[in-house]
Order: structure tokens, then C-alpha cells, then sequence
């Protein structure tokens, strides 16, 4: 019974919707009266502005003269295509040019039309008191107290419950699919404190609402702001004191492995770990920790109601699929609807805290804006992290993505969903399409008549236990038509796009203040490990039945598809990077050219294609907030990821393509050990460990350090005579090889320089040299 009834809430909100479409234009003009009372009586004023990017008429003839010295690179290889035993190599690279020029025309859709939002939320107040704004729920994702630290999780959901927003509005879940007593203790933890933080940051207009990561900054904030006066300091004390007497208890509990047993008989939700077998075999737990209905425990210490908490541990049996992230979500909206039926859903990363405590109110403009509204489906923000380097040594800030791609993607209909930091509206992900005119909401407000009020908070949890089983999704459409879609390693990003193939529009918000904060790896492999998985899922995407190049086609503009499908082919980008990093360097260890002459106008092309993306690419990383060492930096991980994490992608892919492998959901660490802590604070590369990513990297790197060696060995034999012809008749070649030898002087460093325990393995070195040397052996035999 209760099975049915939530299928009517979650469908419910279609028919809702429907039946209060014959008021709509009544309401409609209510609103612009009002929002003419807000503008200054100049009639109609809209919750936010999209303003074009600057220098778009510049960048388009840049990027058309770019394209024709790449058409006449084309040119140069199918006319000058050699007779003799070249021919095969010389085609190879007219393939790889070929590919390069391709990407490079799908890429100019990130660029093209770049646009730019700007909210106005002092209408938004004006137009809409506290009793009119929309439920928010919440949801926090964790899947491991070991990777993922529980003082870390928590920090996370308390600067989302303390928005700057009725808290009777919002509900924040944490989603635990590790089902860790420990993490579910320093939720409770956390929603004591939060009877004492959330006054504090109200009374103090506290930002950013993390309390490690405000208290972390606070010397500097005073020392700028220089305001805080004596009243403040005691406070500042006391909530100190009593955020560190939980960290301590938390920590305590983490190291122990154990929840305190004073603490386990305070409690009785700890008795739903009775029947628990491992993370992986295990009944549903659920446990609403704060909820109106418990009055006793649900207000500050102002006597302000606290925004609903709910701890779930969806319920996990070896025999059924458990779908990773996109599962647990799916339960989260199905757990939800039940308990706080908040139109709009914010779902972040267990590491992304808010840093900005008003992005609840800056994504309603986008939201309840009377004349464009109705057509957005979600609000992405920008992953931006707080522990990236002064020039971002694993290129982890993503800044040529946030501050340039998504402004273009949006300028084409929207942006990506990539998972975190995203408002959404609950009916979207529930399955509805989209219907110009149709999908109005004129009462954002909950409707407080759907809670039943005499059912008790252990009926509501016994209900909701129900919608987060194994078995409930069967012969349902969840996973598949309703909620984030299953099978693949990327769900955000195919969710996303199957809800704008349907009509709906997204919207890409990028403030000035960041609005999320995160973590970003901090070591090579990390990194390496992360973008496999990135450009493994995309690729997935390519060739699954939601393909950009197919499914979207003629349901999303062409410049959307031209969005997606440069993400989707990421992992096609090793094949032709890996070519042009061996074959031209063997060839000029040979003596032989492959590209023309500096005294030949068919260098031209080659040059201006060179410096002209070089140049750009400088400029707008500079112009994005980056340094020159970063711009460097993020060159080198350019490379690293396209010869090896999109390699293996690549590769996995095709695999389980045939049903070799299957698809595995990797977490990427959250914490690192002091040592290796310190030496990203000094952009020392991490590297620590052997890899078959290493054994190619390093490998690629010694062949052509061996190459050049050979170049400049031959050169100086040579002596005079012969060096200006050499030179001049193999520029392009040395200039590429020599690229090549400077950006891996960190893989050298690791292989032989280095003796901390960041180094590369002294058997990778062993093995890359071996390897290398083989490779340039088996090619002079060839030749």
C-alpha cells in the first residue's frame, strides 16, 4: 500500500502541476505587477540576465584563419604523400592530423558562444516572502569513512544546513553507501553542534559556513575585516570549544574503528546495525534525526526550527546490482518524496562544502523567473577546489572547463550535469518532458496538507525504508526512464543529457564568490585514476543508446552535440597523441623528415596553427585566473592524461564492450599523508608507486630523451658542417621532440634524480629504459 502511495507522490507532482495550469495567466500577471513594483515601475523585470562573452567577432575570425592553415596541413599530406617506404608513416600522420583538426573544429562549440548569468535575488525577496520559496532538499553523497573522512562528510552537510534560507524549507539527506555506524554517529554529532552553529552563523553573517574551513580562515578575516568585536570573540570561543570537543570525539571514534558505547545506548538507530553483515549485505537504514515532528529536538538553541536530517544507508544484497552513485541517488529522491517533498533537489559530494550561503536563492532566480523558468531543468555550479596549488600542479582547478567551456556549452542550451554542486527540479528527474507552456509552477510553496500529521516520525521511517529496498526498482522505469540512469561509470552526465533531449534547458551559474569548495587530488596516480574514469564513462555514453551523435539528434541543438561529443571522444584522443609522440621522434633520431622545410611556404600552415593555439591557449588560461607555470602545468597533465588515463579508458571500454570487463565506480581519496601533503604544497610531482600508466608515461619519455640525445650527438659529430641544413630541414621535428623531453623533466627527476618516497620505483626505470631502448633497436633494424 504505502508502495502505491509514494508512486502517486512522485508522479503527483505532474498532476499538481496540470491542475493549477488554469490559473496560470491570472498569476502570471500578479507576478509582473510585482515585479514592476521591484523595478521601478519600468515594467517587467527578470530574476536574471544573460549577457554575451566579449570578443566573440575576434575569436571567430581567429578560429576560421586557424582552420584554414589546418585545411592546408591536409592539403600539404595528400599532395606530397612519398613513393617509397614513408608512405605508410606519412599517412598515419595525415590520420592523426586528420583526428587533431576534427576535434579541434568540435571543440570551437565551447567556445563560440560563450554566455554569462547574473542574478538579482534582492527581487527575488521581494516578490516572494519566506512562505512562498520552494522545499529544498539536500542531498549528501559518501561511500567510504576510510577514503572519505566522517569529520570531512559532516562539515559538509553542516554548511549546507545552514544556508541562508527558511530552514523549514530545507532537508539535507546524507546518503551512506558505506553504512558506516561511524559516519551516522558524527551525524549526530554534527546535529547537536548545529543547534549552536547555525544561530552563530546567522547572527554573524558567517561565510564561508564550514566550520573547519571557517575556522581554518578566521585569523585572516579578522585581521582584514578588523571588526569583530568583544561579544563576537567570546562566541568565536565558545563555538571553537565546542567544534573541538566533537572533532575530538568524532576522530576518536574513527581511529577506534567503533562508535562509543555510551553512545550506542543513547541512541537507538544504532540497533539497525544488529542485522548488518557488511556494506555490501545489509537491510535499509534509516534514521530521521531531525524533523519537525520531534519538537524536543528540533530547534536551535534560539528556539528556531532546524532544517529536517535524515541519515540513509540504502538497503545492499551481493545478488542485486547496487548501480554505485546513480543507486543511491535514485533512493535518496525516492526517500525524500516521502519525508519533505522539496521541489527542488541539491545534490553535492561528500568533499564539496558550500562556500556561498545564498546559491540556494541565486538558483531560484533561474528557477522562478516568470518568463524563462519554466524551461530550465537544473542550475550547475562549478567544481572549484580549495586545495589546489598557487599554479595548479596536477592542472586539478578545471579552469579552462569552468571559466570558458561550460559559458560556451550554456550559450548552446545548457551545460553538463557533472554530479555535484547541481539544483535540480524534482519533476525533472522524475521523468517529466517538457511542454512550452505546460510546465509552469505557480505555488513553489510545499503544499503542507500532503504530510499526514498523525502519522509519528517511526511510521514515517518504517514507510520510507520501503522506497530505499533492493527489489523495489524492479519493473519500474527508475534507472531508466525516471531518476539518474544506470550503466554507466559517468550517470551525471547521461542523466543530463537524456533530461535536455527531453526539451528542458540548464543553466551553467558561475559567481564570483564560489558557491562550492571541494577537494582535488593530490598526487599523479590520483589524478590519472579520476580522468580515466571521466573519459571511460563519456566514452561509454558515445556508444550507448544515448549517444550524442544519434539520440540527440535533432532533440538538442548541434551545438550542444558538438558539447558533448568532445567529451564523449576524450578517450578517442590517445591513438593520434601517441603516434605523434613516437613516430616523429624516431624518424628524427633517423635523419629523415616528415614535415616541410622553414624555407618552404608549406611551413606556414604548420607554424601559424602552432603559435596561434599556443598563443590562444596561453591567453585564455591567463585570462581565467591562471599563472604561466599553470598554463605549463596543465600542458604536461594535457599529455599525461592522453597517453595514458584515456589509453586504458579506451581500451576498457572495447572491453566491455565484448562483455571482457565490467565497469567499476572508483573514489578517489580525500585525505593524504603528511609527507605526501607537503610535497604537493611545494608542487613536487607525486608519483610513489608502479603502474602500467608509469611504464607508458616514463617510457614515452625516455624514448624521446634518447632521440634527441641522438640528434645532438649526431649534430656534434657533424660539427659545422651540415648543422643550418639539419636544423632548418628538421624544425618542426626537433621542436616537437625537444617539447616532448622539457615537459617530462619531472618523470626524469622521479626516475633518477629523486630519493624520497615520491620518487618513480627504481624497477619502472629498469623497465622504461629497457623498454625504450628496445623500441628505437626494433626501429633502426625495421629501417
Amino acid at each position: 500500500m504505502w508502495t502505491v502511495v509514494t508512486i502517486n507522490n512522485i508522479i503527483g507532482y505532474q498532476i499538481e502541476n496540470t491542475n493549477k495550469l488554469k490559473n496560470y495567466q491570472v498569476e502570471h500577471i500578479k507576478a509582473e505587477k510585482m515585479a514592476a513594483a521591484g523595478g521601478g515601475g519600468m515594467g517587467y523585470s527578470p530574476l536574471f540576465e544573460t549577457k554575451k562573452g566579449r570578443g566573440r567577432i575576434m575569436y571567430r575570425s581567429f578560429a576560421i584563419s586557424l582552420f584554414v592553415a589546418i585545411f592546408f596541413i591536409w592539403v600539404y599530406r595528400v599532395s606530397h604523400i612519398p613513393s617509397n617506404n614513408k608512405k605508410w608513416v606519412w599517412l598515419g600522420l595525415f590520420g592523426a592530423e586528420l583526428w587533431f583538426g576534427f576535434y579541434w573544429v568540435l571543440t570551437q562549440a565551447l567556445r563560440w558562444n560563450l554566455v554569462f548569468r547574473k542574478t538579482f535575488k534582492n527581487r527575488l525577496s521581494q516578490r516572494y516572502d519566506d512562505d512562498k520559496l520552494p522545499g529544498v532538499d539536500i542531498f549528501v553523497c559518501t561511500a567510504d569513512p576510510v577514503i572519505e573522512p566522517p569529520m570531512m562528510v559532516i562539515n559538509t552537510v553542516l554548511s549546507v544546513m545552514a544556508y541562508d534560507y527558511p530552514t523549514h524549507k530545507l532537508s539535507v539527506y546524507l546518503s551512506d553507501d558505506g553504512a558506516s555506524p561511524i559516519t551516522f554517529y558524527a551525524l549526530l554529532e554534527a546535529s547537536n553542534f548545529a543547534k549552536h552553529w547555525l544561530p552563530f552563523c546567522n547572527k554573524f553573517k558567517v561565510e564561508p559556513r564550514s566550520p573547519a574551513a571557517y575556522f581554518n580562515n578566521i585569523f585572516s578575516l579578522a585581521h582584514q575585516n578588523n571588526e569583530y568585536d568583544h561579544t563576537h570573540t567570546l562566541e568565536l570561543e565558545a563555538i571553537k570549544k565546542l567544534y573541538d570537543e566533537m572533532e575530538r570525539r568524532i576522530e576518536e571514534s574513527t581511529k577506534m574503528g567503533e562508535v562509543p558505547k555510551e553512545a550506542r545506548l543513547k541512541h537507538k538507530g544504532f540497533s539497525q546495525w544488529d542485522s548488518y553483515s557488511s556494506k555490501h549485505d545489509h537491510d535499509t537504514i534509516l534514521q530521521i534525526i531531525l524533523h519537525k515532528k520531534d519538537p524536543n529536538n528540533s530547534k536551535d538553541v534560539d528556539g528556531v526550527v532546524l532544517p529536517t536530517l535524515v541519515y540513509l544507508a540504502r538497503e545492499k544484497r551481493p545478488q542485486y546490482p547496487h548501480n554505485f552513485k546513480a543507486g543511491a541517488m535514485n533512493s535518496l529522491i525516492r526517500v525524500s518524496s516521502s519525508i519533505s517533498k522539496g521541489k527542488i533537489i541539491l545534490n553535492v559530494d561528500c568533499d564539496m562544502y558550500s562556500n556561498n550561503s545564498e546559491s540556494v536563492r541565486d538558483a531560484l532566480c533561474f528557477f522562478m523567473d516568470e518568463e524563462e523558468g519554466h524551461e530550465i531543468a537544473f542550475v550547475q555550479f562549478p567544481q572549484n577546489f580549495e586545495n589546489v596549488t598557487k599554479n595548479d600542479l596536477y592542472g586539478s582547478g578545471l579552469l579552462t572547463i569552468t571559466q570558458v567551456e561550460f559559458h560556451g556549452a550554456d550559450g548552446f542550451g545548457g551545460p553538463l550535469y557533472v554530479g555535484t554542486g547541481c539544483f535540480h527540479k524534482r519533476e525533472t528527474l522524475c521523468g517529466m518532458k517538457f511542454n512550452n507552456g505546460q510546465n509552469r509552477i505557480n505555488d513553489w510553496a510545499n503544499n503542507e496538507n500532503d504530510q499526514n500529521e498523525e502519522e509519528n516520525l517511526k511510521e514515517l521511517e518504517e514507510r520510507s525504508k520501503i522506497l530505499a529496498s533492493c527489489t523495489y526498482e524492479e519493473n519500474t522505469l527508475w534507472g531508466k526512464e525516471m531518476g539518474l540512469r544506470y550503466g554507466c561509470p559517468v550517470e551525471d552526465v547521461i542523466t543530463g543529457l537524456a533530461i535536455q533531449c527531453e526539451g528542458w534547458k540548464s543553466v551553467y551559474y558561475n559567481p564570483k564568490r564560489k558557491a562550492f569548495l571541494g577537494v582535488a587530488p593530490t598526487t599523479l596516480p590520483q589524478t590519472l585514476v579520476q580522468h580515466k574514469r571521466w573519459s571511460e564513462g563519456d566514452f561509454q555514453i558515445l556508444l550507448s543508446k544515448y549517444s550524442p551523435a544519434w539520440f540527440a539528434h535533432a532533440r538538442i541543438t548541434l551545438g550542444l552535440q558538438m558539447v558533448y561529443s568532445t567529451y564523449c571522444l576524450w578517450a578517442s584522443n590517445c591513438w593520434p597523441t601517441i603516434y605523434y609522440s613516437i613516430i616523429p621522434s624516431l624518424y628524427l633520431f633517423k635523419g629523415t623528415s616528415l614535415f616541410p622545410k622553414m624555407s618552404s611556404p608549406w611551413f606556414i600552415p604548420f607554424a601559424y596553427v602552432i603559435l596561434g593555439e599556443s598563443i590562444y591557449s596561453l591567453l585564455e588560461f591567463l585570462f581565467s585566473g591562471g599563472t604561466i607555470q599553470g598554463w605549463w602545468n596543465e600542458l604536461r597533465i594535457w599529455l599525461y592524461k592522453r597517453t595514458s588515463s584515456y589509453l586504458f579508458a579506451f581500451i576498457d571500454t572495447i572491453l566491455k564492450l565484448f562483455g571482457f570487463s565490467d565497469s567499476a565506480f572508483v573514489i578517489t581519496a580525500k585525505v593524504a599523508e603528511e609527507d605526501v601533503s607537503k610535497r604537493y604544497e611545494k608542487e613536487i610531482m607525486e608519483f610513489g608507486t608502479s603502474s602500467p600508466m608509469f611504464t607508458i608515461l616514463s617510457t614515452l619519455a625516455l624514448l624521446n630523451l634518447f632521440c634527441f640525445l641522438g640528434l645532438l650527438l649526431k649534430h656534434a659529430m657533424l660539427m659545422e658542417d651540415g648543422i643550418v641544413e639539419a636544423f632548418e630541414e628538421m624544425f618542426v621535428q626537433t621542436l616537437l621532440c625537444g617539447f616532448l623531453v622539457i615537459i617530462n623533466l619531472p618523470i626524469y627527476e622521479g626516475l633518477f634524480l629523486r630519493r624520497d618516497n615520491g620518487r618513480l620505483p627504481s624497477s619502472l626505470a629498469i623497465k622504461s629504459t629497457a623498454l625504450a631502448l628496445s623500441l628505437i633497436i626494433f626501429f633502426k633494424s625495421l629501417a
